[in-house]
């Protein structure tokens, strides 16, 4: 990687940190990255929409998480959103 902050030695260590870990921490690390990213969407739709519920910003976050599309796939249409906000609250 050549536009990296990380230094070569630095790079080395954390390498081989990786591949000491067993597939059930690497997993774990991976969960709670992926937690932590959802989290700071939903803060993110939080303080754009400060009005809405949780229910809402769940609602929310799944569609821009799937998309359109797909959203409409599981979850019908945004006639039925406002419905399944307040269920999820």
């Amino acid at each position: 990687m050549k536009n990296s902050d990380t230094s070569p030695d630095a790079r080395r260590v954390v390498c081989e940190l990786y591949r000491r870990m067993t597939p059930a921490r690497k997993f774990e690390l991976i969960c709670r990255a992926y937690e932590f990213g959802r989290d700071l969407a939903m803060a993110g739709i939080r303080l754009r929409n400060p009005e809405a519920t949780d229910g809402q910003v769940r609602l929310a976050w799944v569609r821009q998480h799937l998309g359109l599309e797909l959203y409409e796939q599981a979850y019908g249409s945004k006639d039925n959103e406002q419905r399944r906000a307040s269920d999820g609250d």
